[in-house]
Parts: C-alpha cells; structure tokens; sequence
C-alpha cells in the first residue's frame, strides 16, 4: 500500500484517481473548538484499490486497513427502536478477518452513519478480491 500520509495529501489536494472513494466533512466550529481540534485539518476518509486510511483528527492515530492482510469480510448491522416511536436507528459495521484468523470491527471514526462510505469500503475490496482471483 501506497503511504497513508501521502494518500490523505493527495486526496486533500486533488485530484485523485478515478477508483479512489473520498468522504470528507467540515468540522464544526464549536465542537472542533470545545475538543480542540479546530486547527485540525478536515475528516477524511479515502478508499483506494489497496484499502482505506482515515483520518479523524491529530489526537487519533490513522486508521489504515490494507485489504491485502483480510481474508473476508462480514457486514453487520443492528436496528434499536423505542416504545414511543415508530422509527428505528440502524447501526452499521464491517467485522474485518484477517488472514491469522484475527477478527476486528471497522466503523468509520468519522462517517459511521455515511451508508455510501460503507458501500464504498465494501465494494472496493470485492474489487480487490476479484483482481486477486480470490472469490
């Protein structure tokens, strides 16, 4: 995998290659002012043929999954409601396997609730298993 950090300045730079995915959002003000991070750069999260790398803010370390390390993957997802209310709220995640036979939960930092982002994610490493002759 091509380096993280190089991978974030590209995709805030522009332009990017045409199979990358980039979600990013503006950071509050206030919420950005009471954490301390209103000097930080903006979410980013970039998904590449290779992977994805997030980065949330320069208190937390880069999320860097490498698709080349998994050997699966598993969508999650689970919907609470109350009495009171007709509408649901939907949670969802990746449950990430790797090739030792370790397991991880992906939920992006930033995007959690951006179902595109997760789409994305998924989709890019079908492609990569695809590319790899792993189905």
């Amino acid at each position: 995998m091509t380096d993280p950090r190089t991978i974030l300045t590209q995709a805030r730079q522009g332009p990017v290659p045409a199979d990358w995915r980039v979600f990013t959002k503006k950071r509050g003000k206030v919420s950005g002012f009471l954490r301390g991070t209103s000097d930080d750069p903006n979410p980013l999260l970039v998904i590449t043929p290779e992977g994805a790398i997030e980065y949330k803010d320069e208190r937390k370390p880069l999320t860097i999954i490498n698709f080349y390390e998994l050997a699966g993957m598993t969508l999650q997802a689970t919907a609470r409601t109350t009495s009171d209310s007709s509408f649901a709220t939907l949670s969802v995640w990746v449950d990430l396997h790797y090739g030792d036979g370790t397991k991880t939960k992906w939920r992006s930092a930033s995007f959690a609730d951006n179902l595109q982002a997760i789409q994305g994610f998924i989709e890019a490493y079908g492609a990569h298993k695809a590319l790899q002759g792993r189905y």
